[in-house]
């Protein structure tokens, strides 16, 4: 009996399209459970500011002079490249400041972590066998 679903070739492989959809699920499943457990916070100052002598109050102000110099002068006269090679400079200093200062935190239970490691691995392990040919008893039960 020829069951719904097995003339689509995962892989092209037949049958394992139902094996195939249930390994994409648990593996999805378990990674946004292992994601959603995951809390981002920003943690003091970042690498160019610590950089600076991060201890003291006024030093992460460093980080917006070359931004500030170059709005400045980009209003001053838009014509000229430096300016805007100093603004691209000021952006990426900051972004690198911003995500250099993020933390991330995990709060999760051993138990909730081992759910969610065996789940995944097991949906990956799904996902590989699909894509292997199944023998025909497997498919008829």
């Amino acid at each position: 009996m020829e069951t719904p679903g097995n003339d689509i070739k995962v892989g092209g492989t037949s049958g394992g399209f139902g094996t195939f959809l249930a390994g994409v699920a648990l593996a999805a499943v378990s990674a946004w459970f292992f994601v959603d457990s995951v809390s981002v916070v920003s943690g003091g100052y970042g690498v160019i500011s610590r950089g600076f002598g991060g201890g003291s109050r006024g030093s992460a102000g460093v980080i917006f002079l070359p931004l500030f110099i170059s709005i400045v002068w980009l209003f001053v006269d838009a014509k000229k490249p430096w300016p805007w090679a100093l603004f691209g400079v000021g952006v990426a200093v900051l972004l690198v400041e911003i995500l250099s200062s993020l933390r991330f935190w995990f709060d999760l239970k051993l138990s909730t972590f081992l759910i969610m490691l065996f789940g995944f691995a097991a949906g990956l392990g799904m996902i590989i066998r699909s894509m292997r040919s199944m023998p025909s008893d497997f498919l008829d039960s």
